[in-house]
């Protein structure tokens, strides 16, 4: 089975369902199960490795709450969703005309909005 996969959940999961869909309505028996593929949780040295933050910018980021973990290790590792790409990548944008404060208000009036 070829697999397509995209940078957000929601068409991953839209993909994968079409096709879950379409394997189950050619059985004899119409299933409308839908199987979610789990949501990959990123250690900050993953973040680090794919964009262009130190380990200490996005560890201010995270005291300061520009960007939030999704939860925690037991060993007390901060663990961060897909999500947390895009806002770092907003915040690249914002950086070359807005200060972090600004950014902060920013980025806190869009998720209001969603």
């Amino acid at each position: 089975m070829k697999c397509i996969l995209y940078f957000t959940k929601r068409k991953t999961h839209l993909l994968l369902s079409i096709v879950l869909r379409r394997i189950f309505v050619n059985q004899t028996e119409v299933n409308t199960e839908v199987f979610k593929i789990p949501a990959k949780l990123y250690r900050i040295g993953e973040l680090v490795r794919h964009t262009p933050f130190s380990r200490q910018t996005i560890h201010n980021y995270t005291i300061m709450g520009l960007i939030r973990e999704a939860q925690w290790t037991d060993g007390g590792h901060r663990l961060y969703d897909e999500s947390t790409f895009r806002i770092l990548f907003r915040i690249v944008e914002l950086k070359k005309t807005k200060t972090l404060c600004e950014i902060k208000q920013i980025l806190n009036s869009e998720f209001a909005t969603n």
